[in-house]
């Protein structure tokens, strides 16, 4: 028999007392895929692949507990990696292997480059990308078997696959509740990361083995009578602590292995019916400190509350013969086993059940969206990883790995990276493809940011980024900039209140909070500045209505330097505007079109200096109403000067023939008119038209008006201004 057969044999026989019969033939086609790929071929450290494979799954039956869809990719892992075999796999075997082999892929194809600096998001993401509990539990016995033949790989493969181990797989184990595979894969990563300290902790315990067992023999025996004298049934063991575990205690401890003094536990695990398992252990605890006095302060009842991941056991420290102190562990076997084999075993205990503690248990452990109603097949089949849901995984362009909300953005990723890089942050690339701000990022992006000098944060970017860190980030930046604003409309509020002779003082500022509805002196300086709140408007509520000159009003509103270049007349009481408007200090307002004769007013805006209405305007009233402090008197300056305004005409008459030549006649024969355009719609024998002109002014206009009108067949004209 070759050493393949011989492995696949003993393995096979493990298999007929866990594996249900009739997938037995399910399990050896699966090794007959395996040798069918694989033969004898080794790997360079001379491990025969076949070999490897039916030890993971040896190990995923026997000590993490899994059913056959789990023990069949073991299996198979190797073959699936072979691309050519992926289509066979999953029509001989089932998605639900398939499944559980991509998933290994996933994580095989996954760089830890960085596991080191960032364990804790890796396993995160080895998580959220394996789906299914299965993915995990197959990889650690995988990585299980690696480390138990380790010794025969080139000393850089021993450093890497220890650094992985030690930071992804042991954790994980530990987390799952594999307590004894993550203590054996922490011992093989001592001893290939310190050989000197495992070798020392490992010859010490072999020095010591005699003494202990003699110990043991001599501490249970008391206690062995006492429940045999109550009627339990039970058994006893001694536990020795893991090399690593003991390694580190001396460590932290800064003890020697002599005076570690709980290197063994003693464990005392019942056979109990379900509803007496929590008095019986609490029956057994009595009487084990009853023998032996215990230390109050070292009891832990994990029986009352477990564990988060299930882990249930009643642990007393007690003063052993000789003087030294022994944790002695009562469980029943259900808790052992669950205890041993961590989540399958307790598929295997509460699978069917769907209770409510099962729900608990998922929800503390693995934060894990799960079906009560499924059964124990079809919850193990749909059983998914929903623990990292709300989070996502994504690298740096160096490599090092972040941890953000799910639904994050490129810029919380940049603000994740420093607040600086996001408050100038302008877009980026994913995978090497552009993106905007707004981008949504998926596990496993790889992200750069583009920043530049100009940009500043927005208020709109709260509306879409996700993260704490960058939604505060945001509104302090926000914030900051109210603050500059706020100090810049105190300044203006100051020089202002002191050229009106007005007193600052708490009671002007309370009685402007209370009229503009604001709860901070800063919000009322911020709204001066951005020219929300007129200053003028301020003037009239602190100081009552007061007629002002036309040239105070304007100098309230416009720099010095341009409310010198204006012209004012009757004692300031009105701005002069020219006919031949050209300047840039005021502007003809487009709604109404004033032209030279018509009776105006000036209103001064906030951006735009100030601009003439016809007191005829349709905007007037709603002005006059909402901003009477912005309205000054204005006047045409009378000048010889010939100047072009523009008016609109409406005429309206009977469409006869040649009634437009008629009209554009009129027009054409009046040698001061320039047509800008003309538009004549017709109707039922009617039309409606309108002229655009420039005229000299509104003499000029009235008479153009009055030849139009004169016009057969012409009954309507109007300013349509």
């Amino acid at each position: 028999m070759t050493d393949i057969e011989k492995a696949f044999s003993g393995f096979f026989e493990i298999c007929k007392g866990t594996i249900p019969e009739k997938d037995h033939a399910k399990i050896k086609d699966a090794y007959d895929l395996a040798f069918s790929v694989f033969s004898d071929s080794c790997w360079e450290s001379g491990e025969r692949i076949v070999v490897h494979s039916i030890e993971v799954a040896q190990i995923v039956v026997q000590e993490v507990g899994l059913g056959t869809d789990s023990t069949v990719a073991a299996l198979l892992h190797n073959v699936y990696y072979k691309e050519q075999y992926t289509k066979e796999v999953e029509s001989k075997f089932g998605k639900s292997v398939s499944a559980i082999l991509e998933g290994m892929a996933k994580i095989n194809a996954m760089g830890t480059d960085t596991v080191e600096l960032h364990s804790e998001n890796y396993r995160n993401l080895m998580l959220a990308m394996a789906g299914d509990v299965r993915v995990i539990l197959v990889k650690i016995a995988d990585r299980l078997q690696v480390m138990r033949h380790l010794d025969f790989h080139p000393e850089a493969v021993k450093a890497k696959i220890s650094v992985e181990t030690s930071f992804l797989y042991a954790p994980l184990a530990h987390r799952l509740g594999l307590y004894y595979i993550n203590s054996e894969l922490l011992d093989h990563c001592l001893k290939f990361q310190n050989p000197e300290a495992y070798n020392k902790v490992a010859v010490r315990l072999k020095e010591t083995d005699r003494e202990r067992a003699s110990f043991v023999a001599e501490f249970v025996k008391p206690i062995e009578n006492k429940l045999n004298a109550r009627g339990f049934s039970f058994e006893m063991k001694a536990r020795t602590k893991s090399i690593n575990s003991i390694w580190r205690k001396m460590q932290t401890q800064k003890v020697d292995f002599d005076e570690v003094y709980d290197l063994f536990a003693i464990r005392v695990i019942l056979n109990s019916e379900l509803a007496n398992e929590k008095s019986d252990c609490w029956q057994v605890y009595s009487i084990v400190t009853e023998e032996y006095q215990s230390n109050p302060k070292r009891m832990r009842d994990w029986i009352t509350i477990p564990k988060s991941n299930g882990y249930e056991s009643l642990h007393a420290t007690v003063l052993g013969p000789h003087g030294k102190w022994v944790e002695v562990q009562i469980r029943t076997k259900r808790m052992d086993e669950i205890a041993e084999k961590g989540l399958a075993a307790h598929w295997k205990y509460k699978g069917g059940a769907g209770t409510s503690e099962m729900e608990k248990w998922l929800a503390n452990v693995r934060e894990i969206l799960e079906n009560p109603e499924l059964n124990m097949v079809d919850f193990i089949d749909d059983f998914k990883m929903k623990v990292y849901a709300d989070d996502i995984f994504v690298f740096t362009p160096k490599g090092d790995l972040k941890k953000l909300a799910a639904g994050s953005t490129l810029l919380d990723f940049a603000y994740e990276i420093h607040s600086g890089v996001g408050d100038r942050c302008v877009g980026g690339k994913v995978n090497g493809r552009n993106v905007t701000l707004r981008h949504k990022l998926k596990n496993g992006d790889q992200i750069s940011v583009d920043t530049a000098n100009h940009q500043r944060p927005k208020m709109d970017w709260l509306d879409f980024v996700v993260t704490t860190k960058a939604k505060n980030r945001i509104k302090a930046s926000l914030n900051e900039e109210v603050k500059r604003e706020a100090e810049i409309g105190k300044e203006v509020l100051l020089r202002k209140m002191k050229n009106w002779k007005i007193e600052y003082n708490d009671d002007s500022i309370r009685k402007l909070l209370k009229e503009y509805k604001l709860k901070l002196a800063q919000d009322l300086y911020y709204n001066i500045s951005i020219g929300k709140i007129d200053t003028l408007q301020i003037k009239e509520l602190l100081v009552g209505k007061k007629e002002d000159s036309a040239k105070q009003l304007i100098t309230e509103m416009l720099p010095k330097e341009k409310v010198q270049e204006l012209e004012f007349s009757g004692g300031d009481d009105y701005l002069v505007i020219d006919n031949n408007i050209k300047n840039v200090i005021y502007k003809l307002a487009p709604c109404c079109n004033p032209i030279f004769g018509d009776e105006i007013f000036g209103f001064v805006t906030i951006n735009e200096g100030i601009k003439i209405h016809r007191t005829g305007c349709p905007n007037a009233p709603q002005m006059v109403e909402r901003y009477p402090y912005r309205i000054i008197k204005a006047k045409w300056q009378d000048t010889k000067k010939k100047s072009s305004f523009q008016a609109t005409i409406r005429i309206s008459g009977t469409d006869e023939v040649g009634i437009v030549g008629q009209i554009s006649h009129v027009l054409s024969k009046d040698i001061g008119v320039q047509m800008r355009s003309i538009n004549i719609d017709t109707n039922n024998g009617d039309f409606d038209g309108t002229l655009r002109v420039y005229v000299n002014g509104i003499e000029h206009l009235d008479f153009l008006m009055n030849k139009l009108r004169s016009i057969n067949g012409v009954f309507s004209v109007s300013r349509a201004d």
